[in-house]
Order: C-alpha cells, then structure tokens, then sequence
C-alpha cells in the first residue's frame, strides 16, 4: 500500500546525497524507509528519506559502488536524509506536527 509520503517522493532531489554514490537523478528518486522495523518488516513511512536509486541501494547494502564508508557514517548520512527529508514533508503540508 502507498502512502501520501511515499508517494511524494516522486520527482524529489535525493536527500541521502552519499559522495560518489549519489545520482543526483530525481527521475530515480524512492522514499526510502530506515532500516530497523525487524526481518521483514518496514517502519512507519515517516522514518524515510528521499534517495536516489544508488543511495538506496547503498543503505539497503545492495550496490556498495567500489565506495567504502564506515556503517556509522553510513547510518549518519541516512539519518541527516531522514531529517532533510522531514522537513520538506512539513514545508509541503505532507508532514503536519
């Protein structure tokens, strides 16, 4: 099922933003959900960002890009994507407090 925030991702810029990994292609843009809801499981789409086909690929650990970057940074880069993320959702109207 899609959601409001999932569905706004569409045409977005890519808030992940991962050096040398980033497309910089909103044509590639996903919400993207933050890793941690249990094996099989998403968390509410309110903890996601806005990333491009490769930054996705590279939290979700699918397409590493010959790029290594310590799991911590990994995990900082996505959070800060997350937060960047929420705050257009709230500028939008998407995200209400």
């Amino acid at each position: 099922m899609t959601s409001k925030y999932t569905k706004s991702a569409r045409g977005q810029e890519c808030q992940v933003r991962i050096p040398r990994v980033c497309n910089h292609n909103p044509e590639t843009v996903v919400f993207a959900h933050l890793n941690g809801g249990g094996m099989g499981m998403k968390r509410p789409d309110i903890h996601g960002a806005y990333a491009c086909s490769n930054c996705h690929d590279y939290v979700d650990l699918r397409n590493l890009k010959g790029v290594k970057i310590h799991p911590q940074e990994r995990a900082r880069m996505f959070l800060e994507g997350v937060i960047r993320t929420q705050e257009i959702m709230i500028r939008d109207g998407i995200l209400k407090l």
